[in-house]
């Protein structure tokens, strides 16, 4: 099996209308601006000016709801640019914050289910990232003393929604899917409402100062997710590209990628960084991973334990499901002024 990927990006409003046909894109993964973190506040005052006014008072409730409103409009589109069945994956945590004096939580995750929901996207059981950190100094407060101290946030969610609706597979696509095939160790890991394997960790990928820009998640987030919820050739579009982290993610997987974002010198950059890092090589270290992994865990069990064998790569596989999946690599990467194009073998 042959198969080619672009990967585009766009400099858009990510608050706005989409450039996108109604159901033109398989699968959405990404990031947003977390309202209330302050390295954000600049992002969202610049479409909605009164929201410093709202911080500088100590308003912090109506600046909240306001970041909010403007993020509506971004779920909005994505329900109506989504295939019917298709997966929208949010990445966001909530926030702490000290307004003149007056420290409080703001539940990003809760409002974001409601529009979710008033939307119309169905709202599946979500996924708590565990990212604990070691640092001494990560308690706030007075630490030892009664009533002194605020318990920690160490945990983001991972919000999973679905538009209604099923999706049909031609003959072509039903063979993609079956290729496209998880592994049944990767499948009892990854569909667990509890990740604690992922480090909010620097990629190599990817570049310090544009991480500091962006708030990138890890590479293993979208990486995963885009493997659980998508086939080989499917459309995933990131609105908030950042750092492009999930269009590496969908190279690596062989998916077309879309990247939106409104920050045209963050675009430059990283389209200039992934041009010069991003080689087949380094990009195909994931899927010798997974090769690698699989190996091991075939050594770790009995003969018996495996009841097939994949026709592909030849090694044994648990379920029926796993014969046909193929790990696709990438053979060559060519850059263009405004998008990759990658074939996979």
């Amino acid at each position: 099996m042959g198969l080619n990927t672009t990967h585009h990006f766009y400099e858009v409003n990510s608050f706005d209308s989409f450039p996108l046909k109604d159901q033109s894109v398989n699968l959405i993964v990404t990031s947003p601006p977390y309202p209330m973190v302050e390295m954000w506040d600049e992002i969202f005052t610049t479409y909605h000016k009164s929201i410093s006014t709202n911080l500088k008072k100590g308003e912090g409730d109506k600046a909240f709801e306001k970041m909010n409103k403007l993020l509506d409009s971004t779920w909005a589109e994505c329900f109506r640019v989504l295939t019917n069945g298709g997966f929208a994956i949010i990445n966001i945590g909530n926030a702490t914050r000290s307004l003149v004096g007056h420290f409080e939580m703001y539940s990003n995750h809760s409002r974001f289910i409601q529009s979710f929901k008033k939307i119309g996207f169905d709202i599946l059981p979500y996924i708590i990232w565990r990212k604990p950190t070691n640092s001494p100094t990560k308690f706030m407060g007075s630490g030892v003393l009664p009533a002194g101290a605020y318990v920690t946030l160490e945990h983001e969610y991972i919000l999973i929604l679905r538009k209604r609706g099923k999706r049909l597979f031609n003959e072509d696509e039903k063979v993609r899917r079956r290729e496209s095939a998880i592994f049944w160790e990767e499948r009892n890991k990854w569909f667990s409402d509890q990740w604690e394997d992922i480090r909010g960790a620097r990629q190599n990928l990817q570049q310090t100062a544009a991480r500091k820009r962006s708030g990138a998640f890890p590479l293993q987030i979208p990486l995963r997710l885009i493997l659980m919820y998508s086939m080989y050739g499917d459309i995933v579009l990131d609105p908030f590209g950042g750092t492009g982290t999930t269009n590496i993610a969908a190279i690596i997987s062989g998916r077309n990628s879309i990247y939106f974002d409104t920050d045209k010198d963050l675009i430059s950059s990283t389209h200039q960084t992934m041009k010069e890092s991003l080689t087949p090589e380094l990009l195909n270290e994931e899927v010798n991973k997974r090769m690698t992994q699989h190996i091991s865990f075939c050594d770790s069990k009995e003969e018996l334990f495996f009841k097939y064998r994949n026709e592909y790569h030849h090694f044994p596989v648990k379920t029926n499901q796993e014969k046909h999946l193929r790990l696709l690599k990438v053979q060559q990467i060519k850059a263009f002024k405004n998008h990759f194009k990658v074939s996979h073998g």
